[in-house]
């Protein structure tokens, strides 16, 4: 008996020992969970205070200038435009923390919006629950007078929205920014105790809270990954949190993090922030995230003309999974719950063309023998376990010619009945497009030819 005790205690001893020390070698090591490299296609939503001026100007070569989200901090730093905007429209008397009482999101409905998702064709979802002005979208008590239990909604939209989501069946994550532009605690003599005090414990608190899927960190630039305390994070999230099979990180854990620590790597707008992040994308798990216009959040200002089209949607998502990446594709709500129509329309168009090609998107891997040329050339390539997809975002005028193809077994237009003539010589494959009109083409926008080889 007292042999199974000790046994016992020792087994349990064994349960308890943590697989991930607080070291970036360690965390490093831990696997991307499968289910975030199968989905490929994710919502990024950020809504907030910012979302009430929903200004940014919407011309310039500079991205970053026309993100809506960071108007809080544009006043602050006295950029012309929007300090003009802002005393046009709003007056002297009105500051930025002032919005909170106009961001009502009276019109807010968590199932409408996961169920937009779920038709869109994604796989998984992330919410701004703080972006860089601190304000909570849930009742943090380590933000207690400023989230929108508090003010505004007077509602917990990340609990709301999390809940809904999760009930489509869809993975549910949440953005973090790891710095707050108005906080006091926010600077370089008081770093500790910002990350001790409000940082640490409100991420976790978060994620004990909602068991978000996806944990995307944001705003880390000011201050390297040992003055966050980072990897002190991880090893909780990867060892102890009610998450920590299922969790995905990105790489934004510090001002040299990106592209070298964390989980996947980040691209935003196509920009890569390091140049191992580049250089990694064919090998290591990485993901682009860009609006469907040129802001993050809601920009009332924006036109088609800023728009991508559903056509350029659709071409975003398909040339990222090709090389191998995930697109978390963004949109920004009115202050009043509302989607804007366009977003709404451009996700729809998605999840009609994923109905027809989604086997050519989820659970695809790049094509080792992808040519360079796939952009210019309106052809991607993803492939599975037994099958090869080639995506032209273009309809071929001519015979379609497939690279390092020797022989194949057959060629099927997904969608379609139609007989798909193709024969191999020289070591390529050569498939001549079916006839189509109309009442016989299967989708728009894209169309993808399904090669099964040996």
């Amino acid at each position: 008996m007292k042999r199974r005790i000790i046994m016992g205690a020792l087994l349990a001893c064994t349960s308890l020992s943590f697989a991930y020390e607080a070291n970036w070698e360690s965390i490093d090591k831990r696997p991307i969970p499968e289910w975030w490299q199968k989905a490929k296609f994710g919502i990024f939503i950020h809504w907030g205070l910012y979302a009430v001026p929903a200004y940014a100007p919407t011309e310039g070569k500079n991205v970053y200038a026309k993100y809506s989200e960071h108007y809080d901090n544009r006043l602050r730093t006295k950029n012309e435009a929007f300090v003009e905007f802002h005393k046009k429209f709003y007056g002297d008397q009105k500051s930025y923390s002032d919005f909170a009482g106009d961001f009502k999101a009276e019109h807010f409905d968590p199932a409408g919006w996961a169920e937009l998702f779920k038709r869109a064709g994604a796989r998984y979802v992330v919410l701004t629950s703080k972006h860089h002005d601190g304000f909570a979208l849930w009742p943090s008590q380590f933000s207690p007078r400023w989230n929108s239990v508090f003010v505004g909604p007077h509602r917990d939209l990340a609990g709301d929205l999390s809940q809904a989501v999760k009930a489509a069946g869809l993975h549910m994550g949440f953005y973090y920014s790891l710095l707050e532009w108005g906080n006091p605690l926010y600077s370089p003599a008081t770093i500790d105790r910002w990350v001790a005090e409000v940082n640490l414990p409100q991420m976790k608190e978060l994620v004990t809270l909602y068991q978000p899927e996806i944990v995307w960190t944001d705003g880390e630039w000011d201050f390297e990954d040992t003055d966050l305390r980072s990897v002190d994070f991880l090893a909780w999230l990867y060892n102890e949190s009610p998450v920590k099979e299922s969790v995905v990180v990105n790489d934004r854990w510090g001002k040299k993090t990106r592209g070298k620590h964390g989980g996947h790597y980040t691209t935003e707008y196509d920009l890569v922030h390091s140049t191992s992040s580049l250089a990694m994308q064919n090998v290591h798990p990485w993901e682009e995230c860009r609006g469907i216009g040129s802001s993050f959040g809601f920009n009332q200002f924006e036109t088609t003309e800023h728009y991508m089209t559903a056509a350029q949607c659709i071409e975003t998502l398909i040339e990222k999974v090709s090389r191998g990446g995930n697109l978390l594709l963004n949109i920004g709500p009115q202050a009043n719950g509302l989607i804007p129509v366009v977003m709404q329309e451009r996700l729809l168009a998605m999840g009609q063309w994923l109905n027809v090609n989604g086997e050519a998107i989820y659970e695809t891997t790049a094509w080792d023998d992808r040519p360079a040329t796939m952009q210019a050339d309106k052809v991607y390539y993803t492939k599975k376990p037994g099958a090869l997809y080639a995506i032209c975002t273009s309809w071929p005028q001519r015979p379609l010619v497939v690279p390092k193809i020797a022989k194949a077994d057959s060629v099927t237009l997904l969608g379609s009945e139609l007989k798909v003539d193709y024969k191999c010589e020289g070591g390529q494959l050569i498939i001549t497009p079916p006839p189509v009109n109309p009442g016989t083409v299967p989708c728009e926008h894209a169309w993808t030819f399904k090669i099964i080889a040996p």
